[in-house]
């Protein structure tokens, strides 16, 4: 643990990738940045000027923590939300607020809160118990996911019949889970956008994605979508980050029916594996947005200046991008398969 002052100080609760973009970024805009995690070694740490390396449930390390630093946000959505009390206990406020992180770390917390303030999903079942599991309407196959603790793919499984949903939940050790019908749609987009201390909001264009295996593999931006679709992504984002009361950078992903209808899949909050384009394309990046809003600034409004794919590096696909334009390493010591391990951006002609 390094000691320092808080002058202008942002703590970061998190050291992976997004993290260390966000240090990037608060640098330029010429802010320090103190890093906590409990992995030694972590990517954002080791290019940000202060860090603490441990558990999220360390008292006396959170609180040191806490005030060294002027502002604390998070690079991922699975922080313990005892670490937030006890930082929120001491005075000091964590942006965006735990409430964020409240809906977003369970599945089905977070599609009933988005149904309550009318933002459409696809139909969703909860399943405690293996009772539950006979109650399931399983019409043209969906997706048996955990409630919590599930990204890029894990934790979740496509089910055709009862037999494949009874297998899949024993598969996931019989714990809360979430049935989720399967949306016919056209494409999958995501709209990433920040909302200010004062309720200011700049959005970023809708972006079309790519999943393979539940992983992000392509952001391309213009999406292949009408500007009426685009506008009603945009007009929903924003109806989301003033209901939460939310300051910082978010990101709404979404299924586009045929109609050009959409229904929203779910809510990251925190800066977001679709907007690691915006750096190369934008005026402002997703991760200055995020450190601006943070820190009671006046946000930018987003100008796009080139047409632009964003591309991400699993395992040793990295190690073919790695001298090429274009490229960001997210700095993992080890190369695993089907790890992110980097991105490459593309301006498209």
């Amino acid at each position: 643990m390094t000691s320092h002052t808080k002058s202008d100080c942002i703590g970061i609760l998190g050291g992976g990738q997004l993290g260390r973009l966000l240090s990037l970024d608060a640098a330029r805009r010429g802010f320090d940045v103190h890093i906590y995690c409990p992995e030694p070694d972590s990517p954002a740490a080791r290019i940000s000027p202060y860090s603490t390396v441990a558990e999220y449930d360390d008292q006396v390390a959170l609180k040191q923590f806490a005030r060294s630093c002027t502002v604390i946000t998070f690079e991922f959505e699975n922080v313990p939300l005892s670490a937030i009390e006890t930082i929120n206990a001491l005075g000091q406020k964590v942006f965006p607020s735990k409430l964020a992180l409240e809906y977003s770390q369970d599945r089905l917390t977070e599609k009933t809160f988005l149904n309550s303030i009318g933002i459409p999903t696809v139909g969703f079942q909860p399943i405690n118990c293996s009772e539950d599991l006979k109650n399931v309407s399983i019409k043209n196959g969906g997706f048996l996911k955990l409630r919590r603790f599930g990204y890029d793919g894990k934790g979740q499984s496509y089910v055709k019949n009862f037999k494949e949903l009874e297998t899949a939940w024993n598969t996931f050790g019989n714990l809360p889970a979430i049935f989720e019908d399967r949306a016919n749609f056209e494409c999958e987009i995501s709209v990433v956008a920040a909302r200010g201390r004062n309720g200011d909001i700049k959005t970023f264009e809708p972006c079309q994605n790519i999943h393979e295996g539940g992983i992000l593999k392509t952001s391309k931006v213009p999406a292949n979508i009408s500007d009426k679709t685009a506008q009603t992504a945009i007009n929903t984002t924003k109806k989301l980050l003033d209901s939460l009361q939310y300051e910082g950078v978010l990101a709404l992903e979404f299924f586009v029916l045929s109609n050009g209808d959409l229904l929203a899949n779910e809510f990251a909050p925190r800066v977001h594996n679709s907007g690691h384009w915006t750096p190369q394309a934008c005026n402002v990046s997703q991760f200055e947005q995020h450190i601006l809003a943070i820190m009671g600034y006046p946000l930018i409004s987003p100008q796009r200046y080139h047409d632009v794919e964003m591309r991400n590096l699993l395992g040793e696909a990295v190690l073919q991008h790695s001298g090429k334009e274009g490229y960001t390493s997210y700095g993992k010591r080890d190369v695993k398969q089907g790890r992110k391990m980097g991105h490459i951006v593309k301006i498209r002609p």
